[in-house]
């Protein structure tokens, strides 16, 4: 941990709300009266509380929960004269709790206006209930039909235990009396004699209250530091115990003494101080006539989620246990369990961090939620979906969802009229399985949705026979689980120099290192629901960088560019000096802000002051460089009061490091003053609620470090400027950002697909996309000056939903770029120009248009093709074309993440070049589930994913389509029978014109899904075109002959060969890898066959490097052959001449930009850089 000691702190500039604590009122005062305990007024046996009342909500001017609105509404529910309020939000916060201006007066009722409340928060919804006389509870001119009550019975209970009085009334109306006849109450019987003192002393003796041991000879000197080591003045220091009693207080050193506590080595104190975490010591044995004690304390650590509630199905009559495990310091002091927004009962279901619900019924059904809270905050978990079936309703609906795939081009169907045909699919989801009868978190066995039964069909093509595997039911059954894999490259922002053998930390724990070139593969941890990752820079040449990074956490691997900020050059100061250091990186732009850290301020870790020459490296993230996005810390977020996850916008971030000039010891600064230039914050309402965050690197979370006051400052004889002026310490964090919360929030649809054919069944799963929110100018001026946050989603099944900030009242009020990223490798964002095509964007008119779509190159065709740019307009609630995506409004996420495919929506398409896949057993690669049992199928193991490749050469004037057709060759279940088949284009070399090369994935051999025994695969390699095989690899001629049988190679138009069992490498011209991930380990032995190595990796095709078959093939371009090509023409018509020769130039064209392309990251993470 000794290189997580300087960790950078992030400074924020953030709005926040302050609220007035209010509690129950009574009438008497103009003003309001906080009343502690309405008992204390008011007699319990006279008067009784009546139910809540909620008649208004917050919007428009706020909430007016009025007495006359109560009348109108609920005539005989309230007294006339009412002689206390209480109120409380919809959630069951109560009013003193929300810290929210409100008003209450017994007589009016209950107000609270949105414009008294804190920049950019409105009121809480609140109910409200009064006190009345008993039996009074109707209005004016209803007479009282109630005689007097009886006095209270006799209590029978014994000493020390409890009985029940009761006492009566008689109704003295002709008509029917309303309430109850009979009353009951608790009584204690007397107090019994007081027991002997049972606690022992072996030291000293006992005190009065029997609580403690008391040593009248004895005192206990201690001292208190805060966070950091500076001394702690105002620290509590209490004896702990179930009846903990204060003692003292820490004097202006942090000082204090306690005369007569015994060192015993069983007294104990507890030491508590604002913002730290409570400390517990106890006073050691000892003969002296004193102690000393030496206490450091920790900063408070905010409450966060450690473990959310998870998704479960069960039947009717069934047990059903939710867990919430949350962590803090202080922990938790209570526990919330929500229902569809509803409090559950406490004393009914009897629940801590663990709700069981027994005995379920069909009302059962819906979302929960805990929220678990302290004394300095709460937080709420996700919601978890139970879902309660019928004891005879499916599970799983049986019937299989349409699902197309393509056919391979020789393959068109007469019955459909195209080359698509419908093999089904079973929806993914929970299930109700057979369970055991114990009560846990989490079920011993999960179950899904799945494929319960195929069947087979074969399929007319052109000279053969396809077989083909469709679904026919679906069934509940053992999920598939697979491990979920973060990997990546951690590289510099400004020049892509990768972080070398760098450390990264989970929870603290280094957990792995960085490559040579800076990549990256981590097992994300068991139950990990928030995975937060920092990088170390051993070298000292980047900042730490914090970053939350999304993960699949169905399985699989996820690959992400972390961008690090390198550090600056630190310059030297004095300790005995004033000092200024400016922060702004902008050229030709004044500084944001600027740190003053006043004489005297340096001091060492252990609280002693330093004097000397300061070392002093701050590092400021810009957020008027709109290429600094990439390179943010964590993602922008923080826990609000009443536990929900909230959003920040920058203004700009800053790493601090301060180190003794001789030994290079980490210094801390107490009181530093941080100056923020006003003119520089361009959204008048963000002035008042600018606050300085730090960023916690274990939770990813910014926390509160302080706010700002305005003051005017003198600069020349003439200028006055207006400064934000904040003060902090810079202790244990040494990150720290410049944030506003915003509450302005929708959320974008985006989906990522194959191909640009933009197919239902062709959605990729496992697709980063990222939103970068552009701050609007003053009038909201759709050339955006900065940017203000980023947020990254994985896409799922059924695409991603981006938070972003958005406005109603002025469509361009914010914008925002889109990128998208699988592997490294950008997608391609659908065009804009030179004609704008609604159906291919997915949005329709007019709303497209309001929403000013624009590719990156829209105005300049050399810029890169791989992002978008868009005008958060949030939805009109009027206008019915804009309520069907792809912009959704904040509280509409669970709509937004189940939209059906024909709502609006944005897209991404892979770049690639020609490929076909094709397997007899379906297979979709993003979703283990749909993995089956089959002899026949291409992945035989769900947990481990082999992919193989062989290297292709061809010496011809164009690129060809080459096909792997994969059949059984040994197993006794499987030879003769089709696996499946690939068809690649080749691509051509950037150095010789005449020659092109391909990397065709073919099935590997190995054992299949019965573990019985291996099948080498019949693997034929086929150009399609006129070619002649010229050259086979010697050294896999060799490899096969000496690995029998052998398989015959007569036709010299193609390569037939039994797919080796090992993994031969480079030298073969054959490349495999195995991997959790299918995904991951195709892209793998992609870039090894590219780069023709067996441990590099490269997306510039080297068709000289590591090549197993060399084909030389005849002039004519097999344009006819090509499956993207027959694919863009009407199926099954003969292509004109010059219609084929465009669509070949295209694909010569997008060949020759493939080969050309690295991995089309782009190291800056601006969306518009040019490519060539």
């Amino acid at each position: 941990m000794g290189c997580l000691s300087t960790w950078a702190l992030l400074l924020a500039l953030g709005l926040t709300s302050l609220t007035t604590a209010q509690g129950t009122w009574k009438k008497g005062s103009s003003r309001v009266v906080r009343q502690i305990d309405p008992a204390e007024y008011f007699s319990e046996d006279d008067y009784d509380w009546t139910a809540w009342f909620n008649v208004d909500h917050p919007g428009g001017r706020g909430d007016y929960e009025q007495l006359d609105a109560i009348r109108f509404y609920y005539r005989t529910r309230v007294c006339d004269n009412p002689r206390a309020l209480d109120a409380r939000t919809t959630d069951w916060v109560p009013a003193r709790d929300t810290r929210e201006k409100v008003h209450s007066d017994p007589a009016l009722g209950f107000w609270c206006v949105n414009a008294e409340q804190d920049s950019g928060r409105n009121c809480s919804n609140y109910a409200v209930r009064f006190l009345c006389p008993k039996g009074n509870t109707g209005s004016t001119g209803l007479k009282v039909a109630w005689g007097l009550w009886s006095d209270w019975g006799r209590c029978l209970a014994k000493c020390g235990q409890a009985a029940v009085q009761t006492r009566s009334r008689k109704c003295q109306s002709d008509i029917q009396c309303s309430g109850a006849t009979v009353e009951t109450r608790d009584c204690n019987g007397p107090a019994c004699p007081r027991a002997r003192c049972s606690l022992h002393c072996e030291m000293g003796r006992v005190n009065a209250e029997c609580d403690a041991c008391m040593c009248q000879d004895h005192f206990v000197l201690g001292s208190v530091r805060s966070a950091g080591g500076l001394p702690a003045p105002g620290a509590t220091i209490l004896r702990a115990g179930p009846g903990a009693k204060l003692l003292t207080l820490t004097d202006h050193n942090g000082h204090f003494r306690i005369p007569g506590i015994c060192p015993d080595g069983n007294s104990t104190l507890t030491i508590r101080l604002q913002k730290h975490a409570p400390h517990t010591v106890i006073v050691p044995h000892s003969t002296k006539p004193s102690s000393v004690l030496s206490i450091m304390l920790n900063r408070a650590e905010r409450l966060h989620v450690v473990k959310n509630p998870e998704n479960k199905a069960r039947r009717v009559g069934q047990t059903a246990a939710l867990c919430c495990q949350v962590a803090g310091s202080p922990e938790p002091e209570e526990y919330q369990w929500f229902h569809n927004g509803s409090l559950l009962d406490r004393k009914q279901l009897n629940y801590d961090s663990t709700l069981v619900l027994r005995n379920l019924s069909l009302d059962q059904t819906g979302e929960y939620y805990c929220r678990a809270s302290n004394q300095a905050g709460a937080i709420k978990s996700k919601l978890a979906t139970l879902t309660v079936l019928g004891k005879t309703q499916p599970s799983c609906n049986p019937k299989p969802e349409s699902h197309s795939i393509f056919l391979p081009h020789d393959c068109f169907q007469n019955s459909t009229d195209s080359r698509y045909y419908d093999i089904g699919k079973c929806p993914t989801g929970t299930c109700a399985g057979q369970l055991d009868n114990g009560i846990r978190c989490k079920d011993s066995v999960a179950y899904c949705c799945g494929v319960a039964k195929m069947e087979e069909k074969t399929l007319k093509c052109q000279g053969y026979e396809l077989p083909i595997m469709v679904v026919s039911k679906c069934g509940c059954q053992k999920c598939v689980e697979i491990k979920s894999i973060v990997r990546g490259r951690a590289v510099a922002l400004d020049n892509g120099e990768p972080m070398r053998f760098g450390h990264i930390y989970i929870n603290g724990v280094r957990v792995s290192r960085t490559g040579y070139k800076g990549t990256f593969s981590i097992q994300v941890p068991h139950d990990t629901e928030r995975l937060v990752m920092t990088f170390v820079d051993n070298m000292d040449k980047f900042v730490n960088t914090t970053k939350v990074l999304p993960f699949n956490a169905k399985g699989g691997a996820v690959y992400h560019d972390i961008k690090l900020l390198r550090k600056k050059q630190p310059v030297t100061i004095s300790s005995t000096e004033l000092n200024t250091l400016e922060l702004g990186e902008v050229a030709g732009q004044d500084p944001i802000a600027e740190i003053e850290i006043p004489p005297n301020s340096f001091y060492r870790q252990s609280g002693e002051v330093f004097v000397g020459n300061v070392k002093a490296s701050i590092t400021f993230l810009d957020a008027r460089d709109i290429s600094t996005a990439a390179a943010a810390q964590s993602d922008l977020n923080f826990v609000g009061n009443e536990g929900d996850t909230l959003p920040l916008r920058t203004y700009g971030m800053f790493s601090v490091d301060f180190r003794g000039e001789e030994a290079g010891e980490p210094l801390n600064a107490g009181e530093v003053k941080v100056k923020m230039d006003s003119a520089q914050v361009k959204m008048p309402e963000h002035l008042s609620a600018m606050k300085l965050w730090s960023l916690n690197p274990d939770t990813g979370m910014w926390e509160e470090e302080g706010s700002f006051q305005m003051e005017k400052k003198q600069r020349g004889k003439r200028e006055e400027r207006t400064f934000l002026i904040g003060n902090m310490e810079i202790r244990e964090r040494r990150l720290f950002n410049l944030d506003v919360p915003e509450n302005r929030r929708c959320y974008v649809k985006v989906r990522s697909f194959r191909s640009d054919r933009f197919m239902p069944s062709e959605q990729v799963e496992g697709v980063v996309v990222t939103l970068i929110n552009m701050e609007p100018t003053p009038g909201y001026s759709t050339n955006p000056r900065a940017w203000g946050r980023f947020d990254s989603v994985i896409t799922g099944p059924n695409g991603a939903c981006v938070p972003a900030f958005c406005d109603d009242q002025k469509p361009d009020a914010y914008s925002a770029h889109v990128m998208a990223n699988m592997g490294g490798e950008e997608l391609e964002a659908v065009p804009s120009a030179p004609k704008l095509n609604p159906s291919i964007v997915g949005v329709p008119q007019p709303y497209l248009g309001k929403l000013n779509y624009r590719r990156s190159d829209h105005d300049d065709l050399r810029l890169k093709r791989t992002a978008f740019s868009i005008n958060l307009a949030k939805p009109s609630p009027n206008t019915a074309e804009e309520l069907n995506g792809p912009v959704y409004p904040f509280d509409q996420l669970k709509e937004c993440e189940e939209a059906p495919f024909s709502a609006g929506h944005f897209r991404f398409s892979r770049v690639e070049g020609d490929r076909y896949d094709y397997n007899t057993v379906p297979f979709n690669e993003d979703d283990p589930m749909s993995w089956t049992e089959g002899y026949l199928s291409w992945w035989p193991k769900p947990m481990e994913y082999r992919a193989c490749y062989v290297k292709v050469k061809i010496n011809a004037p164009h690129e060809l389509n080459v096909r792997s057709r994969n059949q059984g060759g040994t197993h006794p279940k499987t030879v003769g029978q089709l696996y499946g088949l690939r068809d690649t284009r080749s691509i051509r070399d950037m150095d010789q014109s005449a020659v092109s090369a391909v990397c065709l994935e073919f099935k590997c051999s190995g054992m299949l899904y019965d573990q019985d025994r291996v099948d080498r695969t019949l693997v034929k390699v086929i150009p399609q075109g006129s070619c002649k095989r010229d050259k086979v690899n010697s050294m896999l001629q060799e490899y096969l002959v000496n690995h029998l049988p052998l398989a015959v190679n007569n036709d010299t138009n193609e390569f037939t060969m039994l797919a080796p069992l090992d993994p031969l490498g480079h030298n073969y011209g054959i490349y495999t890898v195995t991997d959790q991930d299918p995904r991951t380990a195709k892209e793998i032995a992609l870039g090894r066959c590219f780069d023709g190595t067996s441990d590099g990796t490269s997306r510039v095709m080297k068709s000289s490097e590591g090549v197993a078959l060399t084909f030389t093939c005849g002039d004519r371009e097999a344009t006819g052959q090509s499956v993207f090509q027959a694919l863009r023409n009407s199926p099954g018509q003969p292509l004109p001449g010059a219609v084929r020769d465009r669509r070949g130039r295209k694909q010569r064209a997008n060949a020759l930009r493939n080969s050309r392309r690295r991995s089309t990251r782009n190291p800056a993470g601006i969306p518009n850089l040019r490519t060539g």
